[in-house]
């Protein structure tokens, strides 16, 4: 009944905000003679910052429509080249003739916020790579004859775009999909696969979350998984095309993540309110260009998130050597060609350091030639793929490893 309760409500809100966004063109139109009143503008602000807080924030796009190769700007078409019940394969073809660059899969987080969060990672790898990226569906989108999605799904997934994309591909998963990559590698690396990865690059994620475990893993072995199904998941309402299917909702993912910064977001919109107030447009652009993003969130089909919370968060399952995809055990031990990034922020409060650079540890074969790790000092979690520091320290150090590769 929460998801549906919640819907009400939304519902609900839209005359509201409806009726305030026009009091706030009244109070803010030079020829309105209400914009001349005392404190016309403050009330204004109110107004927008009521309005950015409820309404529905969609799906962002990418908006990357060029980039540079060799310092000359080149067109860049968003093309989608195979497409599955919850995700798509993505592929941002350059319009340039550069057959030698890397061909780069990026796995994009399946927790709660859309494939474009990546935008800046996507950006700094574009001119020197061909790059892919794997495009999550919002489960409340997909419609129950689908089948369920769990995390074998999602590992077939990234076998499955990898195959598309061909050998000599390049990975680097962001976050959460570290485990499902590595199990990925570690299975067509058993299997003989001839589109093992070249390189697998492994950024912030719960490789072993018993390392320093951050204020998300203590929630997941705080509670057992019935509560995380009894408290978290909900069926999905009408008229979604997804209806009844059950869900981790993006509104409870995205109350999580805001309670986990409350000062800095209710900070944050201070600062919104002032700026509208004064009139500030480039602050209020900044403001919102974030907020867009962040805001922006979508359902968790619900076998994927509880698999998830219990075989990566509770039972540390691939850390302990016991992780299984479809029965069969997995074993990072047979990576031996797939040269082995990790990169981890020393200020990460998702993923804390030690976390990632625990596949090193279980990828014994690999080399010690195709081996790096890099802790980026002054980072969290958010900065290490995006940011002026993912674009001068981190993203430089990974195109050189790629290109080592």
């Amino acid at each position: 009944m929460m998801y549906f309760a919640y819907e009400i409500g939304r519902a609900a809100l839209k005359p509201v905000r409806m009726l305030t966004k026009a009091q706030s063109n009244l109070l803010q139109h030079p020829q309105s003679p209400l914009s001349l009143m005392p404190g016309a503008r403050s009330v204004a602000s109110a107004y927008g910052v009521f309005g950015d807080l409820t309404r529905r924030y969609s799906k962002p796009a990418f908006n990357l429509p060029t980039t540079l190769c060799d310092g000359k700007e080149v067109a860049v078409h968003e093309t989608i080249v195979k497409r599955k019940p919850f995700a798509q394969l993505k592929h941002f073809k350059r319009d340039v003739a550069r057959p030698d660059d890397p061909k780069l899969l990026i796995i994009a987080p399946l927790s709660g916020h859309f494939a474009s969060l990546l935008r800046g990672t996507v950006e700094a790898m574009l001119p020197e790579h061909d790059v892919y990226i794997t495009d999550w569906r919002d489960a409340c989108l997909v419609p129950l004859s689908e089948g369920d999605f769990g995390l074998d799904d999602y590992i077939d997934y990234i076998i499955d775009f990898i195959s598309h994309i061909g050998p000599n591909t390049h990975v680097l998963a962001v976050c959460q999909p570290v485990v499902a990559a590595l199990a990925a590698t570690a299975i067509m690396a058993e299997d003989g696969h001839s589109s093992a990865p070249r390189s697998l690059a492994l950024m912030s994620g719960p490789i072993d979350a018993r390392i320093d475990p951050t204020a998300p893993c203590k929630l997941a072995t705080k509670h057992k998984l019935s509560w995380f199904k009894s408290n978290l998941v909900h069926p999905v309402p009408a008229p979604y095309p997804g209806a009844l299917r059950m869900v981790y909702p993006g509104f409870l993912q995205l109350a999580g993540f805001v309670n986990m910064n409350l000062d800095r977001h209710v900070d944050a919109y201070r600062g919104l309110f002032r700026s509208i107030r004064d009139n500030e447009t480039d602050k209020v652009n900044r403001h919102r260009d974030f907020y867009d993003e962040y805001l922006a969130v979508m359902d968790l089909p619900a076998p994927y998130y509880l698999e998830t919370i219990q075989r990566v968060f509770q039972e540390f399952a691939l850390a302990r050597g016991c992780f299984t995809y479809r029965g069969r055990k997995v074993n990072p031990a047979a990576i031996r060609s797939t040269a082995l990034m990790t990169i981890e922020g020393e200020k990460d409060d998702i993923s804390s350091p030690g976390q990632t650079q625990a596949a090193h540890d279980l990828c014994i074969n690999v080399p010690q030639i195709r081996r790096l790790h890099h802790l980026q000092s002054g980072v969290g979690h958010y900065g290490v793929f995006n940011g002026s520091q993912w674009r001068e320290s981190i993203a430089p150090k990974l195109r050189s490893f790629i290109r080592a590769a």
